[in-house]
């Protein structure tokens, strides 16, 4: 039941309830990464989206998939044996607004203020 109300009212959690109607009717699952996000593609006019395992945080998605999405390529990892290159880095999430997130010294929500450097702007003032 809570799965249900939450597909009724939260659009940000996994799936709505109007997508989940759209992929039963119209979409043809391609495959499914290792963060446990589904893809799928339009079985007419090959429209391609994703259901997040969790929160929609377009970030989740692996180098992978995320060629495919953005149809830099035809042909899903899931269809090929696909092996990320050593220079990729593992999913990190984003954490903007959160307490995680990067406050460098002088933001406003840190009490340092930020050091001076050689290029700062020096305001002229008339003599």
């Amino acid at each position: 039941m809570k799965q249900f109300i939450l597909e009724i009212f939260a659009w940000w959690h996994k799936q709505t309830l109007s997508t989940r109607i759209f992929t039963a009717l119209r979409g043809v699952k391609v495959g499914e990464d290792e963060l446990g996000n589904v893809y799928y593609k339009g079985k007419k006019d090959g429209r391609r989206w994703v259901i997040y395992n969790g929160p929609a945080e377009a970030s989740a998605i692996p180098p992978g998939w995320h060629g495919w999405m953005h149809y830099r390529t035809d042909v899903a990892p899931s269809e090929q044996d696909y092996k990320a290159h050593t220079w990729e880095k593992p999913h990190q999430p984003n954490l903007t607004g959160t307490s995680m997130a990067y406050r460098p010294d002088g933001s406003i929500l840190t009490p340092a203020s930020r050091p001076r450097v050689s290029g700062d702007y020096d305001a002229w003032s008339p003599e």
